[in-house]
């Protein structure tokens, strides 16, 4: 039975289960059983979006990673029930993936801030990715065009962080630059 964003309850305990019955048009997220919910993405979010997974798709073309963007999920623990909905994630052990979502930690994962998800992905989901293990966490930030990239070293995330007309290398990805001022400054062509 499907699950209505109308009838999702922030008191109860939702699990993996449930997440896959929520309706189609649900945007929401499992943190230890908690549903929260997702905003819609705005015009420049969705545009960063675009313009990451186009670099990092060209780039895995031929390659056994697999790049995925913000309408597929990730079970990020065996035994609790999290389910996350990154904007970007990379993954490199296809044995992860089960056709519906990546069942365990990606190997890169990117979240673009908004105004109503700033403190969520800074410290609720930077945690949880910590924990998962997920090698490399990057935090785009529209409003002043950086990026952060944590990297996973010794248990620990280290950080790094990029303005808007600089590359970043990508540690889990050797040869693999992003270029932040197509990112942040798209170019103007011609029109159709």
């Amino acid at each position: 039975m499907s699950i209505p964003r109308e009838r999702l309850d922030q008191e109860r305990y939702y699990t993996y289960e449930d997440w896959l019955n929520f309706d189609d048009g649900v945007r929401a997220e499992i943190i230890d059983g908690r549903v929260v919910m997702m905003a819609e993405p705005s015009q420049r979010h969705e545009e960063i979006s675009i313009e990451l997974t186009r670099q990092f798709a060209n780039f895995l073309l031929g390659k056994r990673c697999r790049v995925f963007g913000s309408r597929f999920g990730v079970k990020l623990f065996k035994n609790r029930h999290t389910i996350v909905v990154p904007d970007l994630l990379v993954v490199c052990d296809r044995s992860k993936l089960n056709g519906k979502i990546c069942d365990g930690a990606p190997d890169l994962v990117v979240e673009i801030l908004s105004p109503s998800s700033s403190g969520y992905d800074k410290v609720v989901k930077f945690n949880q990715y910590l924990q998962a293990g997920v090698r490399e966490y990057w935090i785009v930030n529209p409003d002043d065009d950086t990026v952060t990239v944590y990297t996973l070293e010794d248990g620990k995330y280290v950080a790094g962080m990029y303005t808007g007309d600089t590359a970043v290398q990508v540690s889990v990805l050797p040869g693999l630059e992003i270029d932040l001022k197509l990112l942040f400054e798209p170019e103007q062509g011609e029109t159709i």
